[in-house]
């Protein structure tokens, strides 16, 4: 909400107050003096008038995770451990994911309270690189470099993927960088070379690295630079 709309819906103050009490530098968002009427308040800032504090604010909270096989990207679910249930933490229903994994696959796994940078972190635009170790049940062919950096196309979807590149490391192993997270994106991609994929694990979303020292189904709370870096 904006802040002069959130301040003109208190009983004591009018459009008109605000207004002035903006330009004197009399309303303090997170300890800095706030003089734009457009300025848009989010639940985790602090506001303050004066000596008067008017909303608190809630801590961003920020988590990777090391999520194992079997356990379901979601907050809840009838059948599976989810990667909530691996946190804890209080108020977990507050949190959510940023992005997923399918159940078979591992990895890392943000985990947030703050809907504003998790849509950044998944926004579709590509700028933030995704990195997959990859087990195939045959010798990957070689010629897959070169079609999955070209893009392949995706009849159900009718699209074709963004270039990706493809690092064969061994004969049944490679890394794979996409660019973005069609449904079943990567076992598709290797179905077109009917090689199926046995074994899936992310290690990076953008500039967050899975801390090596994270084993499946522990977690830890994002540096300040990695939630910068998003």
């Amino acid at each position: 909400m904006r802040i002069d709309r959130l301040l003109s819906n208190l009983p004591r103050f009018n459009r008109q107050h605000v207004r002035l009490l903006l330009a004197e530098g009399r309303v303090r968002v997170d300890g800095l003096a706030c003089r734009d009427s457009r300025f848009e308040v989010r639940a985790f800032h602090r506001v303050e008038v004066d000596d008067e504090l008017v909303q608190a604010g809630k801590p961003a909270r920020y988590f990777m995770l090391h999520k194992p096989v079997g356990v379901v990207s979601a907050t809840s679910h009838p059948e599976h451990r989810t990667v909530l249930d691996l946190l804890d933490e209080p108020d977990k229903h507050e949190l959510h994911l940023a992005g997923r994994l399918d159940l078979n696959t591992s990895g890392l796994l943000l985990i947030t309270n703050d809907g504003l940078w998790s849509r950044r972190a998944t926004a579709p635009d590509g700028s933030h690189a995704k990195v997959y170790r990859v087990e195939t049940e045959q010798v990957i062919d070689p010629a897959a470099v070169e079609v999955f950096a070209q893009g392949l196309y995706f009849a159900y979807e009718d699209l074709t993927t963004r270039p990706a590149l493809l690092e064969i490391q061994a004969p049944h192993h490679a890394k794979l960088t996409l660019h973005e997270g069609r449904y079943h994106q990567i076992k598709r991609m290797f179905g077109h070379f009917q090689n199926k994929v046995i074994g899936l694990h992310r290690q990076s979303l953008g500039a967050i690295v899975l801390d090596p020292d994270l084993p499946p189904g522990a977690y830890r709370p994002l540096t300040q630079a990695e939630i910068a870096s998003v």
